[in-house]
């Protein structure tokens, strides 16, 4: 349990205050009233992470963070209808992908000034700020971070010859190295992708192409670039890998059930998982060697896809001096540490990357600092186009990937890419009766895997 005495000076001179009596000369002043309570929503996906941190929050603090867990698909549809009445909370955690929406919406509270006073400002995760910040303001801070990256099996790249310590920093360097893999037989395969799984391959392939310098939407989510070079190539190393047969079959169809679990099987090389891969494999798959690198460019760099939540104060609510206090003392390098780190999560700050906790397994290290190169598309429709199964991302993988379609494809997924970034076509009425929870495709594959790291973090308390 995190003590007084271990908090941060600037955090006990804030419950000094909150709990003391001002007093003015020339009369009485009415006594600064301070919350008992405040009110925090989170999604049902990290409601075990959240309340390792209520928990913490709550033993040292007179104001009682009262914490709501709702489920994921009905979060987004019960703050809007909260806001719209004028009921919301004091504080959310929302998938950061929801921001741009938010923000555009009016429906948080500008925070710049507040973030800005943190001594530590500068070390939040970025990806998380960018993608909270609307118009030069900041509405929201990284709260529970998750990242991409470059899986390998270390055993597997003994048997073929390869340095089982080093992950490829490059595409030909996959290629190479899928192909030894591929060469040892028994069903062993270089490489895996989930072939049918939108979300999945916005999670581990976008970072490819980021890393190669391009990308698929303009900087503010409203032009498609998915006919650039940069995105063809990348596609089209998918593409070499599918036709050499370094990718088992099975992988075409795979709509995100087999994201792990096909890495898990100990026949697979090389694979793009992410941060809640590590806590899954390390306690389900104990016999797992693995290893954790970067998500590399075509010749080299480095990229994440930053996920995961942000937490934010909601445009009126009754208590934002409460909330960031929470939030303030979230972020501080004690509960980084001692909750957050010690309970297997990635820090919401670059600065504490590596830490006691982290450095005990360097595949979280690498994981944390992956995020310092993390990025989140900007973008208000994210689950049009990158999560929907039927939509023209998946369309234009598949098209790209297994038909080689790359002189059509891209650019015939341009127009309708763009077109839902933009607002004028969505999905259809069927599609929309179906609610996303933000990545479905991380909990749909895993199991549920990824509450494996909220689980020890709960434990921590």
């Amino acid at each position: 349990m995190l003590s007084v005495g271990r908090l941060s000076r600037q955090l006990v001179i804030s419950i000094a205050l909150i709990v003391g009596v001002v007093a003015c000369g020339g009369g009485a002043s009415p006594t600064p009233t301070v919350a008992d309570s405040i009110s925090f929503w989170v999604r049902g996906a990290n409601g075990d992470y959240n309340k390792a941190l209520v928990n913490g929050y709550n033993a040292t603090h007179k104001t009682q963070v009262q914490l709501t867990v709702v489920p994921d698909g009905e979060f987004i549809a019960k703050f809007g209808t909260s806001s719209a009445a004028g009921t919301v909370p004091d504080l959310i955690a929302s998938d950061v992908i929801y921001m741009p929406a938010l923000t555009k919406a009016g429906q948080l509270t500008d925070i710049t000034t507040r973030v800005n006073g943190l001594s530590f400002a500068k070390t939040l995760s970025p990806a998380y700020v960018r993608t909270s910040t609307y118009n030069g303001k900041i509405y929201g801070v990284p709260q529970n971070t998750d990242g991409s990256t470059f899986f390998w099996n270390k055993d597997l790249f003994r048997k073929a010859g390869l340095d089982p310590e080093k992950a490829p920093s490059s595409w030909q360097e996959i290629a190479a190295a899928s192909k030894k893999i591929t060469a040892l037989g028994k069903d062993t395969y270089g490489f895996y992708f989930s072939g049918n799984c939108a979300g999945c391959n916005a999670y581990t392939f976008l970072p490819l192409i980021w890393a190669s310098g391009g990308d698929v939407l303009s900087s503010d989510g409203t032009k498609a670039t998915m006919d650039s070079p940069a995105v063809s190539d990348a596609l089209n190393f998918y593409h070499q890998l599918w036709v050499d047969k370094q990718v088992p079959a099975s992988a075409k169809t795979d709509n995100g059930s087999n994201f792990l679990t096909a890495f898990a099987s100990g026949k697979i090389g090389m694979e793009g998982l992410g941060a809640f891969a590590i806590g899954a494999l390390k306690s389900q798959y104990p016999n797992l060697n693995f290893g954790v690198g970067y998500l590399p460019g075509k010749s080299g760099g480095k990229a994440a896809f930053a996920g995961g939540d942000v937490a934010a104060i909601p445009r009126g609510a009754k208590h934002p001096n409460e909330s960031w206090d929470f939030v303030s003392w979230m972020l501080s390098n004690d509960t980084q540490v001692e909750i957050v780190a010690k309970g297997g999560g990635l820090t919401a700050r670059t600065d504490l990357a590596t830490n006691k906790y982290s450095q005990q397994d360097p595949r979280v290290v690498v994981n944390n600092q992956a995020l310092e190169q993390g990025h989140t598309p900007y973008l208000v429709r994210y689950n049009d186009i990158f999560n929907d199964s039927n939509g023209p991302w998946l369309k234009v993988f598949q098209q790209s990937v297994f038909d080689h379609d790359l002189g059509h494809a891209p650019a015939a997924g341009q127009p309708p890419v763009e077109a839902r970034a933009t607002g004028s076509t969505s999905r259809s009425a069927a599609d929309r009766a179906q609610p996303f929870d933000g990545q479905p495709f991380l909990f749909r594959a895993v199991g549920g895997h990824r509450l494996d790291v909220s689980a020890r973090l709960a434990a921590v308390r």
